[in-house]
């Protein structure tokens, strides 16, 4: 299956901006591929005001984030890789989302969902008991 990052990122700008608020972008200055202007980061992470107000050409495609901002008045287009951004969030209340920073390749993917196997227990209602362990039956109260 595709990534599902840029999905989620797409959604939570759009969701952000819907709200009235102002969208931001965390981007890892250090992550593979990352060509930005550092002397604006601080600690490695350049955070980007993402609005239709400061940006132009602002786009999230499947494998990089392209945008066109201003640094101290200069005009910069900006090419980061998907794998780089750290976070979406709105600037007003700090909501959003954090996201684990890919530092591999696309010739070594990184981890995949796989299914457990068959009889593997997956929750802790699953998980086998102790000989001494009474099972909980459903905490359900009947309402007339």
């Amino acid at each position: 299956m595709k990534s599902l990052k840029p999905y989620l990122m797409r959604a939570l700008v759009d969701w952000i901006v819907d709200s009235e608020c102002t969208p931001y972008l965390v981007i890892d200055c250090n992550a593979p591929g990352v060509d930005v202007p550092t002397e604006h980061a601080t600690d490695g992470k350049l955070v980007l005001n993402i609005s239709a107000a400061a940006t132009r050409g602002f786009s999230i495609g499947e494998q990089e984030v392209e945008v066109g901002c201003r640094f101290a008045g200069k005009p910069v287009h900006i090419n980061v890789p998907i794998g780089a951004v750290m976070a979406v969030y709105a600037r007003e209340n700090g909501k959003g989302m954090v996201f684990e920073v890919e530092t591999g390749t696309e010739s070594a993917p990184g981890p995949k969902a796989v299914a457990p196997p068959e009889g593997a227990a997956s929750s802790e209602a699953d998980k086998p008991r102790d000989a001494g362990q009474k099972a909980e039956g459903p905490k359900l109260k009947l309402v007339k």
